[in-house]
């Protein structure tokens, strides 16, 4: 019996090899990919920044985010539906809510920390429109977005200030005036209605910045204050998310919170495409209420940064048909800046 060459062994393995395809490549179960994620967030997170010595001031311009965690870089892997003629909603999907905040958190994560100090404000500026009815009925119809800038006290000692195009200045004060007639015909007498301690629905900046950083815990604090009689318990807690998201400035930690605490909320879905008010277009997330009325959270594709919110009509109403725009904001920066009417920059 002739002797087989090993070498001769060596290239049929070889030429078998290039014959057949690779083997597979198994991916992470469901279970490992969860711990995967909360290991990066985790890792993103630091217990507690060092302040440098020559502080720096630092504002968010949201309109072009740059957005460092490279998972959140990945995106949001859904496509864009095609347009429907004649318009509509289009319609939600019932998976991948969790996925699309879950990617937002990893955002927050990553994010700027807030560095405004007590006696400082917290700045931030958005593009807003809203429906009105005429006074003889017939549809909402909404108007053309126009700027809103919210001067927030970062320790909710100190008046603040709301400008907002086509109104007048409003001062947000701690104290707000009450005018008594103490008899018919005597001259009002200026008092001062003190208000309560801020909450979820009165937040201060310094009162977000301790909210709870586990999301379980969140919500729970979100639904005790914002509980009241009737009506829908889980889209109060949603809208309440939503507007601290919108119009306050909150750490890494306590945003990515309160995504998750979002995630936990019943009903929650998403929405393949919207727009914001100023006319960018991301995935969203929306919770659709019992009077039809859906909220919609858009999401930069690509970096999973939050954009703004919609509210539509899922179903024709006495304030227009479906699809029917009841409200529509767009977020543009956030920043800390010294006084009331103070811009960043």
């Amino acid at each position: 019996m002739n002797a087989i060459d090993p070498r001769s062994q060596d290239a049929l393995r070889a030429e078998l090899t290039e014959l057949l395809p690779p083997p597979p490549v198994p991916g992470f179960a469901p279970e490992r990919e969860r711990e995967v994620r909360r290991a990066v967030l985790a890792a993103a997170l630091p217990a507690r920044p060092a302040r440098s010595a020559a502080r720096r001031r630092v504002w968010v311009r949201i309109a072009v985010p740059a957005v460092a965690c490279a998972l959140a870089a990945g995106g949001v892997l859904l496509a864009a539906p095609p347009e429907r003629p004649g318009g509509g909603t289009p319609a939600v999907r019932a998976e991948g809510a969790s996925a699309v905040l879950e990617r937002a958190a990893l955002a927050a994560a990553a994010s700027p920390a807030p560095n405004a100090r007590a006696g400082e404000f917290v700045y931030v500026e958005s593009l807003v429109a809203r429906s009105a009815r005429s006074a003889d009925g017939g549809p909402a119809e909404t108007g053309p977005a126009h700027r809103r800038q919210v001067w927030l006290s970062a320790d909710g000692s100190l008046p603040g200030l709301l400008r907002e195009e086509g109104s007048a200045d409003s001062v947000l004060s701690p104290r707000v005036p009450v005018y008594e007639v103490d008899r018919p015909g005597a001259a009002p007498r200026k008092t001062f209605l003190e208000q309560g301690p801020p909450s979820v629905t009165a937040p201060t900046h310094a009162y977000v910045a301790g909210l709870p950083t586990d999301p379980e815990a969140l919500l729970r604090l979100v639904r005790e204050q914002t509980r009241a009689p009737g009506g829908d318990a889980d889209q109060r807690a949603f809208d309440a998310i939503g507007t601290l998201l919108a119009e306050t400035w909150a750490p890494p930690r306590v945003t990515a919170a309160l995504y998750g605490a979002a995630a936990r909320v019943p009903g929650v879905a998403v929405l393949p495409s919207a727009r914001d008010a100023a006319g960018r277009e991301g995935v969203a997330v929306a919770r659709t209420s019992a009077a039809g009325e859906q909220t919609q959270w858009v999401f930069d594709r690509s970096t999973s940064v939050f954009l703004g919110q919609r509210t539509v009509l899922v179903r024709a109403a006495d304030a227009g048909p479906a699809g029917t725009v009841l409200s529509v904001s767009a977020v543009l920066a956030k920043a800390a800046v010294a006084r009331t009417g103070q811009l960043p920059g």
